[in-house]
């Protein structure tokens, strides 16, 4: 990421995983999405009408060259090893924006929030000055992602068109500030 470090490929704790997304991942991916099109198409434009096999091979392609260029590093979300949707942190000025999905199986399990934890501590770590998370004002679930993690709505901004059905287009940002580290006693 720019004035980063590369983040990891896979990260691991309890039957939880965030994997570099492979070209393998393919045909799972698609039938996660498709298993939660009614879920997913209200919030994400790109499953609003349906997810094809091309659909997902064009994310595969484009994920792998946006982490080559370090644009964008994308991971599937995993528990015990079956794809529970995704987590993505995106180059910024200064620091990453982090944005996120979840199939409708797996919501309510704390899983966004352990991603976006992760994520966000290994930002810091490696040198990004702040985290933002975007999300349609109306998608409250989304929203309580950064709102338990001590994120503070900074702004909001009009949405990217086109728009999902459930989107009003006003985006709520949200951001958090790495904290400098004390100087030790004594000093």
């Amino acid at each position: 990421m720019q004035g980063m470090e590369t983040p990891a490929e896979t990260y691991r704790e309890d039957g939880f995983t965030l994997a570099r997304w492979q070209f393998a991942d393919g045909p799972e991916l698609v039938a996660t999405v498709n298993g939660s099109l009614e879920h997913l198409g209200a919030w994400m434009i790109w499953a609003s009408g349906g997810y094809t096999a091309e659909d997902g091979a064009e994310f595969l392609r484009t994920t792998r060259q946006n982490w080559a260029s370090g644009e964008t590093h994308d991971f599937a979300i995993r528990v015990d090893g079956s794809i529970a949707g995704a987590v993505g942190v995106m180059a910024r000025e200064g620091g990453v924006e982090i944005g996120y999905w979840l199939a409708r199986e797996f919501v309510g399990r704390g899983l966004v929030t352990r991603a976006v934890t992760l994520l966000t501590e290994e930002a810091f770590r490696l040198g990004a000055g702040y985290v933002e998370i975007k999300h349609d004002e109306r998608n409250v679930r989304s929203g309580a992602v950064p709102a338990r993690l001590g994120f503070t709505v900074v702004r909001t901004e009009p949405a990217d068109k086109p728009l999902a059905p459930s989107c009003t287009g006003i985006n709520r940002v949200w951001r958090l500030l790495r904290r400098p580290c004390s100087a030790p006693a004594g000093s």
